[in-house]
């Protein structure tokens, strides 16, 4: 290795390897920015043109608040305003599951976690099973236990199945094994605490970030389920936007050349995507400091 003038030994390989680095980075960032951030941006500018816009003009280019503004007239029209109404089912559904699911969760991975009882090792790998299987490996069994207590057609055969959830348990598992002390919880055992107090003063409070993050991946889910509810709910009136989205697809002339009168062009499509998005956008902005504090607790221990 060759010294400069002062002595100091010269890195001739450093600038070589920076750039290279860079130029990763850089390419990285493209192909993200092509396969992620230009798909959303379309989508966007979609909505504002007409059908021939769509088509005819740029990809990237914008149409006009009057082509935006009629769009959402005829998508409000189709069929009475069903894609606000599929909006009230898919808030009601997510709703009542989250609840459920944070009351079922959290104790159970409070369980999990902290204390010690027979057949603990096995509901645990059971959980993990569960969690890892695909969502539509299940629609079948579930359609069968449903079938069978009658609740096909309700919105109770969308709000059970998903009510129980085993990602939300293995989370909360994670999280008290990892970010809640045993001692603090054995303390407050030996002040004479009950284990349903320990729970309910000890755990619970120090459980938010871990409340925050289950609540919103529950939500999630529940808000873009599609398979189930399009098997268990026959009715229109009943869908969640999920599944409106994807009568509306069939509505398309283009997607299906057959359609009659009830038609529904592709600026309208593209309007309805992003209606189906923007509660799940709200939610993670409010609901963004939370989850980082929550997917970082645990991440040391002390």
């Amino acid at each position: 290795m060759s010294r400069s003038r002062h002595g100091q030994p010269r890195q001739r390989g450093r600038r070589p390897r920076h750039m290279t680095s860079r130029l990763l980075a850089g390419a990285v960032l493209t192909v993200f920015v092509v396969f992620f951030v230009l798909p959303v941006l379309w989508l966007l500018l979609a909505a504002t043109k007409t059908d021939q816009q769509l088509v005819h003009d740029s990809p990237l280019s914008f149409g006009s608040w009057h082509a935006l503004s009629a769009n959402w007239h005829a998508l409000t029209a189709f069929q009475d305003n069903a894609i606000l109404l599929w909006l009230r089912n898919s808030a009601l559904y997510a709703a009542i599951s989250l609840v459920i699911t944070l009351c079922l969760a959290i104790p159970a991975g409070y369980a999990l976690a902290m204390t010690e009882f027979r057949g603990r090792h096995t509901l645990l790998i059971a959980t993990l099973v569960v969690m890892l299987m695909p969502n539509a490996t299940l629609v079948v069994p579930l359609f069968l236990e449903i079938n069978a207590v009658h609740l096909i057609g309700t919105m109770w055969s969308i709000i059970l199945p998903y009510s129980f959830y085993p990602f939300g348990v293995y989370l909360t598992y994670i999280y008290f094994t990892t970010a809640v002390p045993k001692d603090l919880l054995a303390a407050a055992r030996i002040d004479g605490c009950s284990e349903f107090g320990v729970f309910r003063h000890v755990a619970l409070p120090l459980a938010t970030p871990v409340i925050a993050l289950v609540g919103f991946f529950s939500f999630v889910a529940n808000w873009t389920n599609y398979f189930l509810p399009y098997v268990m709910l026959p009715e229109s009136d009943q869908m969640p936007i999920q599944v409106g989205v994807g009568s509306l697809l069939s509505n398309v002339p283009s997607f299906n050349p057959t359609v009659g009168t009830l038609a529904i062009q592709r600026p309208q499509l593209a309007l309805a995507t992003l209606v189906a998005i923007t509660p799940v956008l709200v939610v993670f902005l409010f609901a963004q400091r939370f989850l980082v504090s929550g997917m970082l607790a645990g991440a040391t221990k002390e």
